[in-house]
């Protein structure tokens, strides 16, 4: 999956779930690991990397 379909998948899910979109990226990540389907893992981790990216810095 090009860069751009992984940063436009981001926005989308972070739009549908809001904060909680990061870890639901990770468990979709962890779900096909599980499976052994490590190209579909690999995507969703990129997934989940955009989204932290997205979320930006964290405030202290």
């Amino acid at each position: 999956m090009l860069a751009v379909e992984i940063q436009s998948h981001a926005r989308k899910l972070m739009e549908v779930h809001g904060a909680s979109a990061i870890a639901e990226a990770a468990q979709k990540a962890r779900c096909f690991e599980k499976i052994g389907d490590q190209k579909q893992a690999g995507t969703w981790r990129r997934i989940e990397a955009a989204l932290l990216q997205l979320r930006g810095p964290r405030a202290s």
